[in-house]
């Protein structure tokens, strides 16, 4: 191991040997648990003793079967919720803390939980240590270890030197980095450090073991009511049954029909699948939930405000140009060994000594390789300079200052930052100031991001305690492009579209902001609010501004909070993007908070409700349409499982009432549900959003996500089919046909109107004839084919025609219950006609 780091080969080996850097909090569930979980499911119970009656009661033939509908219900059950843990699984993977490692020279960003021992990792502030490590070089290193110590005073960190105590000179994993940067080689991983040896919990994720959302919270309320009637109806059915048929062991099977038939117990699975298998193609889209609620948030988010650089730009500064005495330098190449004209030698020279000597940031890489390739040959590299101090970033001084010794033993002292701060530091005369601003004008218009340099000299004595002690001279600038990433372009019309209006923050200058919102194509380019700006107006004026701002400059972090606030006073739904320490108040009031997943801190990330691994603004769009298709398709299941139980129970309660045979026994409803299960928790999950779906307004968060309209619509359903179905029974009853024909005829009526039901939620637009050819939802295609031969051996098969007490109905009373259920459901395709 070298300051280069571990070879990626290297480190794929020691993960191999040691295994991951994890705590033992963060295994997954296992199989049996997961079966235990399944098995305590009230459907189960209610199949199970049913099956035991019928063992019972010597009907061994029929006990197997169910037995039988039991162990395939349970393998569907089992399977999708194996899926949903290994989905979660996946989700905790990426989730873990991310780390800043130097790999074969390169500085990598990595999942914590694959940091090896022998890893050189870069902290910076708003950091969470991933490991035990000893620190080889810092600067100004303040680390909070109150997790471990209970202590709230932060510790500094010091590189290790011979006498020094340990503890001075090494941090522990799940500590948060304060201030200042620091570079430390791993030496203890996963319950082999500290926090592991004394078994503390890391602060934890939350959000993806725990989806207790609203959804499931109203899920689990509409079960526990659904429950409560299903049993009162139960008791009374089997009173009435019995009393009046005198059978109380039909009477007992009847009542556990009906309350397998009432319990809409798909609807607990429907939430967990959709949530876990949402939030994991939400992470297929370079976006990481941490918090479940934000997937329904994303349906309804009516702003999206995104930092410029980074998430709107790609981050990958070049110099483009420099400015030192009223003289411009255009850079053609900057990879290009060129002829730099000596008086810009110096202005390079005091850029990269008031660097990072391993630089990190998109700028400080820039002007080192620029340095690099054009002053090789020249007095104006260092090597052999000694760094003594570093003066750093503040909120009140926008500029760092690095203090060197010379080998002449004096001090030399370079500093760089916002133009403001230099010509602060330098005590420039008015005259000096105005000219070097209309260069920055100038720079800016061109949508480049400008700093200024300076540089000071001191003699062999004390430093002084701050920057502004220094007598520096100004000079000159620097001018750095950062590229507008691919397709964002288009993103924000995409979003125009969909009714969410976009607002871009930077800390850049108005011009260079103004540039970048013209080619990316905001809205009102030209009204821009600065953050000197912002402090002097009041709430009510900035709730009114807002409304027509699209880019705010000059912002600093803890500014965003103002802007998060106005934003929510005018009722809007709000997505906030952010990445450093101070961002986090701000991702946190946000209705959803979306941190950086490459650049940004720990900190960002646990406050946010959504990390975007890629920080890329197309990929906030494209989750955005992602939660949105996720509601939908929710919907549309509760919409099919509250119809499709309608009918199902509807016919088990009214055939008792009227004193006729009975339709569904167990068996029936088990079958059912073997189709209800996947279609309701698979098939629907999978379905592609629809066409309009960005070209509609955001969703209404005040309304419930059970609408009065939708709940309405469903129940229609599910009563046009149960009377369908009892018509068509009743009809063939009365005409004298066997019981087992009517029960026959009938229950081929309401599996087809439930396949019916299934193509016509599946669009609450688009109709049937076009959804069914156009589809690429394979899981459908499966199940439809499989239901429709598992009702013909039901139907026709001898031994199956006695276990569902069946007669096999012939062409023409078959042909009839076919249409009887596909016209139960086709009135729907009129309501779908006068919707579009």
């Amino acid at each position: 191991m070298t300051k280069l780091g571990l070879s990626e080969q290297e480190a794929q080996l020691r993960l191999k040997r040691d295994g991951y850097n994890d705590m033992p909090y963060l295994k997954q569930k296992g199989i049996l648990a997961i079966l235990i979980e399944t098995l305590k499911e009230p459907m189960f119970l209610l199949l199970l003793t049913t099956g035991v009656v019928y063992l019972i009661f010597g009907n061994l033939r029929d006990a197997l079967v169910l037995l039988c509908f039991v162990v395939v219900i349970l393998a569907i059950t089992f399977y999708q919720e194996y899926k949903t843990e290994h989905t979660l699984s996946a989700l905790r993977d990426l989730s873990s803390p991310r780390a800043l490692v130097i790999r074969d020279g390169q500085h990598k960003r990595i999942a914590g939980r694959e940091v090896v021992v022998g890893d050189i990792i870069v902290l910076n502030e708003g950091d969470r240590v991933p490991a035990d490590a000893v620190l080889f070089s810092s600067q100004n290193l303040l680390v909070d270890e109150s997790l471990l110590t209970g202590e709230a005073e932060p510790v500094i960190k010091f590189p290790k030197t011979p006498g020094q105590s340990e503890s001075s000179s090494w941090v522990f994993a799940g500590t948060l980095v304060i201030k200042g940067t620091g570079i430390a080689e791993v030496k203890a991983i996963g319950i082999n450090t500290k926090i592991g040896k004394i078994g503390t919990a890391i602060r934890e994720l939350k959000t993806l073991d725990n989806f207790d959302s609203p959804f499931r919270k109203q899920s689990r309320q509409l079960i526990k009511n659904f429950l409560i009637v299903g049993l009162i109806l139960c008791a009374v059915v089997v009173v009435i049954y019995g009393s009046f048929r005198g059978t109380w062991l039909n009477a007992f099977l009847v009542g556990i029909a009906l309350a397998m038939a009432v319990l809409p117990e798909e609807i607990a699975v429907v939430f967990t699948i959709f949530l876990a298998l949402g939030a994991w193609r939400l992470s297929k889209q370079n976006v990481l939930t941490r918090k479940a609620q934000a997937i329904q948030a994303l349906g309804a988010a009516t702003v999206l405000c995104a930092d410029k650089t980074g998430t709107i730009t790609l981050n990958q500064m070049s110099l483009k140009t420099i400015c030192v005495n009223n003289n411009y330098y255009e850079i053609k190449n900057q990879n290009a060994d060129g002829d730099l004209p000596e008086q810009f030698h110096e202005l390079i020279e005091y850029s990269i000594l008031a660097s990072h000597q391993t630089p990190f940031d998109a700028m400080e890489k820039a002007i080192k390789q620029f340095g690099e390739m054009n002053l090789a040959n020249t007095e104006h590299l260092h090597q052999n300079w000694q760094f003594i101090k570093e003066y750093p970033l503040s909120e009140k001084m926008l500029s760092v200052s690095n203090v060197w010794k010379s080998t002449n033993g004096e001090y030399v002292i370079a500093a760089k930052g916002a133009p403001e701060a230099i010509i602060d530091l330098c005590h420039l005369k008015p005259n000096e100031t105005k000219q070097i601003t209309e260069h920055i004008l100038s720079m800016t218009a061109n949508g480049l991001r400008v700093i200024a340099v300076a540089r000071a000299f001191l003699g062999k004595q004390d430093l002084p305690t701050t920057q502004h002690e220094f007598d520096f001279q100004f000079i000159g600038m620097l001018g750095f492009e950062d590229p507008v990433r691919p397709g964002v372009k288009q993103a924000v019309n995409e979003c125009y579209d969909a009714g969410v209006k976009v607002i871009m923050l930077t800390g850049d200058y108005p011009n260079t902001a103004k540039n970048i919102a013209q080619q990316i194509g905001l809205k009102n380019p030209d009204n821009i609010i600065t953050g000197a700006a912002l402090e002097q107006i009041s709430e009510e004026e900035l709730k009114s501004k807002i409304k027509t701002t699209s880019v705010f400059a000059r912002i600093m972090p803890e500014q965003k909070l103002r802007i998060i606030q106005a934003l929510k006073a005018n009722n809007e739904i709000t997505i906030m993007t952010g990445d450093g320490v101070n961002d986090a108040i701000a991702l946190k009031a946000a209705d959803i908070g979306v941190a950086m997943g490459s650049r940004g801190t720990d900190v960002a990330r646990e406050a946010a409700d959504l990390v975007l691994l890629d920080d890329n603004f197309t990929s906030i769009v494209q989750a955005i349409k992602m939660g949105r298709r996720i509601s939908d398709n929710l919907r549309k299941a509760i919409s099919y499982i509250f119809a499709i139980h309608i009918p199902i129970a509807g016919i088990s309660l009214l055939t008792v009432l009227f004193g006729w045979p009975i339709i569904l026994y167990p068996i029936h409803i088990a079958f059912l549900e073997l189709i209800i299960d996947p279609i309701s928790a698979m098939v629907f999950e999978a379905e592609k959003e629809e066409k309009n779906i960005m070209q509609r307004p955001p969703e209404d968060l005040s309304l419930s996500f059970f609408s009065s309209k939708r709940m309405l619509l469903s129940i229609n359903l599910g009563l046009i089919i149960t009377l369908s179905t009892l018509g068509l029974y009743a009809y063939w009853y009365y005409h004298k046909n066997p019981i087992e024909i009517c029960r026959a005829i009938t229950f081929t009526s309401i599996v087809i109107a439930n396949l019916a039901l299934t193509l016509a939620i599946r669009s609450e637009r688009r109709p049937i004839f076009k959804t069914l050819f156009t589809s690429k939802n394979y899981i459908l295609r499966w199940i439809f084919v499989l239901t429709i031969i598992a009702l013909v051996i039901v139907l026709y098969v001898p031994f199956f025609n006695k276990v569902f007490y069946f007669a096999p109905p012939n062409l023409i009373q078959l042909v009839v219950a076919i249409i009887v259920g596909i016209t139960s459901v086709s009135w729907f395709e009129i309501y779908k006609y006068f919707q579009r």
